[in-house]
């Protein structure tokens, strides 16, 4: 099933590390075209550098996904690059940990512009191209805090529930296109993600138990493909997965 990645033209969100480097990595040696975007420009020319230099196509474009023109100009590096874009990763994110009593309002105010907004812009940015082209797949990240609330979570847990609504809500509209949709809601996936948390109690308590359970990411990479590389008539809408040892 691989032969439906080769040539595919993929933009990723977040590929300067984790999820997104993981998956840029994976996809690329299955024969995608890679448009790589994130905020640290330097990361992505390293790894577009790395990429290119082992025969793979990979261009990179600094982006921050809360700035619409930037997600947008992204999109059109596909484009003016590729001729098209047939699959978009919106995986930039940011896991910042704290109770509602210690008012972090201006991380809740982060976690919304990166979770939800920057999954907006993705969506907004591709979509156009795809109805063109009648294809496309749009592959949202939620987490298992999509699909549950935890004690010092609530709003992050309340922007991956966003994800997940809003990914619905896309897979209802598109048909008409002959689009796919795809959630992927990861566990404990080892990335830099706990290290955003600014609650001292929170940050220690997160990342003793990453330290005990988490995943390489290299699991999400491959959720990634096999959604990608299914017959085209095969839409697989959902993915949920935990580490083994995870029991949250």
């Amino acid at each position: 099933m691989s032969k439906n990645i080769e040539g595919k033209v993929v933009v990723i969100t977040g590929a300067s590390s984790g999820l997104g480097e993981a998956t840029a990595r994976h996809l690329a040696a299955a024969g995608a075209k890679v448009v790589l975007g994130a905020r640290r420009e330097d990361r992505l020319r390293t790894l577009v550098n790395e990429l290119t230099a082992d025969g793979k196509e990979a261009i990179a474009v600094r982006t921050d996904v809360t700035d619409r023109d930037q997600v947008k100009a992204l999109v059109d590096s596909a484009i003016e690059k590729f001729g098209r874009i047939d699959v978009m990763v919106n995986n930039a994110g940011l896991m910042q940990q704290s109770p509602i009593e210690a008012f972090k309002v201006d991380e809740w105010d982060d976690m919304i512009d990166v979770n939800v907004k920057g999954v907006l812009y993705g969506i907004a940015a591709a979509m156009p191209h795809m109805q063109k082209q009648k294809s496309g797949h749009i592959i949202n990240v939620s987490s298992v805090a999509g699909h549950k609330v935890t004690p010092a979570g609530a709003v992050y847990c309340a922007t991956k529930h966003a994800v997940r609504a809003i990914s619905e809500g896309l897979r209802s509209e598109v048909k008409a296109y002959n689009m796919r949709t795809t959630i992927i809601s990861p566990g404990a996936v080892a990335t830099e993600l706990p290290s955003h948390i600014t609650h001292a109690e929170s940050h220690e308590g997160i990342n003793q138990y990453y330290e005990q359970v988490a995943v390489p990411p290299e699991s999400f990479a491959r959720a990634v493909a096999f959604a990608i590389e299914q017959p085209d008539e095969v839409d697989i809408n959902e993915i949920l997965y935990r580490p083994t040892k995870q029991e949250l």
